[in-house]
């Protein structure tokens, strides 16, 4: 085993993939969703992946990291941080470290493909094998819109009630075994997504449930709903807009109260903990800045009393892959962790077989690094897909406003 391998080349690879049109609070998905892959190349030929955000900005902030990080130690990620802070100079911190974060778990699959070891073990080493997932629920649209006005349907067909909603739940628990579900919410009325979660909860009994309105909610609607909701759910995530609102539901509910949003950087720790807002914090590597630093985020959630999950967007494999690695190396991974994957797994570019989810978990892949593959065939045609498909950034709300122009994304709605 060598004690340095120095980085040689840094690839990257924007890519597309099919989208349904899924509902939020600021629209709908656009016909494609945008992700860019990363290969770290060291002097020996080594490998290592990682999967950013997609989208223009994104892709010109990690190309600019990346050539920083040519003639970096593979094994030194510090230094590969000191490299990108340099390079990003004047960069806020959370576009920073989701540049860094693709490289850093780049760097980790290559060392652990160099010392022939699982990601997991340069993490602290796995507290499980597997790690418990959470099965994304989304209203949405019939298809996509056509070109010339018509719909594009996909196999999943309109989600715009209760009925089918849980029809879907359904299919996603026979399929992929989930014993937990979140509704990505703040698309209907309270009251309406209120009745789904009941309806949810009539048609399967024995799995836990999640709702997140994305801060539509003003605080009065929020006591509201969340005195009906208690005893339906696991936790709610960010019903209110951030700051006082959620430290007043807080402070009243016996609902626990979850965020991706109140916290999404290390500094805004400390607030949230002095105002009580947080029950639970949705950790995501992609943002956080690496696997490394949301471990460590998350150990020190346990310190504090908080729960820890894991939050989603929609990504591939090599994303899944890094969760599972995370997922298995947080102690205190209170909560199963959100996942897209169901909604993209069709399109991923890894080598079929080498990730899956399975009776409602993604085991930790076996093999050294993250153990998992790009199919350069697969890589080629999501490229190529990129080139021509249009679309260079994510615009929800602007693709929403294609079909209802006077769509307004603005916060709290109800």
């Amino acid at each position: 085993m060598s004690t340095t391998s120095t980085i040689r080349e840094v690839r990257i690879t924007p890519v597309a993939l099919p989208d349904p049109p899924l509902l939020n609070v600021w629209g709908v998905h656009a016909p494609w969703a945008l992700r860019t892959f990363v290969e770290v190349v060291t002097d020996d030929g080594t490998v290592g992946l990682g999967e950013a955000q997609g989208g223009l900005a994104a892709l010109e902030r990690l190309e600019r990291a990346a050539r920083a990080a040519v003639g970096t130690d593979v094994r030194d990620t510090t230094a590969l941080e000191a490299r990108v802070r340099a390079a990003l100079s004047g960069t806020a911190e959370r576009p920073l470290l989701t540049a860094f974060s693709p490289l850093e778990v780049a760097c980790l699959d290559a060392h652990g493909r160099l010392d022939d070891v699982p990601c997991v073990e340069l993490l602290g080493g796995p507290h499980r094998d597997q790690v418990e997932l959470t099965g994304y629920l989304f209203f949405k649209w019939a298809g996509q819109p056509g070109p010339d006005g018509t719909t594009v349907p996909d196999a999943w067909g309109p989600i715009l009630d209760a009925d089918s909603l849980v029809t879907s739940a359904r299919a996603l628990v026979a399929k992929y075994g989930f014993r937990s579900l979140k509704l990505k919410g703040g698309v209907l009325p309270p009251e309406d997504e209120i009745a789904c979660i009941r309806a949810l909860r009539d048609a399967l009994p024995g799995v836990l449930l999640r709702l997140d309105p994305n801060n539509a909610w003003t605080l009065p609607t929020a006591r509201a709903a969340s005195a009906e909701l208690t005893g339906l759910l696991e936790y709610l995530e960010d019903p209110t807009p951030c700051g006082s609102d959620m430290a007043r539901l807080a402070a009243e509910t016996a609902l626990p109260l979850a965020t991706n949003m109140c916290v999404a950087e290390e500094a805004q720790i400390g607030p949230a903990l002095a105002d009580g807002s947080v029950d639970v914090l949705l950790a995501d590597h992609h943002y956080w800045g690496g696997l490394r630093r949301t471990v460590a985020i998350a150990r020190r959630c346990g310190e504090i009393g908080w729960g820890v999950s894991l939050h989603s967007n929609t990504h591939l494999g090599v994303s899944l892959a890094a969760m599972a690695h995370m997922g298995a190396a947080i102690g205190n991974l209170t909560h199963a962790g959100d996942t897209h994957y169901p909604w993209t797994a069709e399109h991923d570019v890894l080598v079929p077989g080498d990730i899956a989810i399975k009776d409602g978990a993604v085991a930790v892949p076996a093999g050294p690094g993250l153990g998992v593959r790009l199919d350069p065939e697969r890589l080629a045609a999501a490229h190529e897909a990129y080139l021509s498909c249009g679309f260079r950034e994510r615009g929800d709300t602007a693709w929403m406003r294609t079909v209802q122009p006077d769509f307004d994304p603005s916060v709290p709605r109800w």
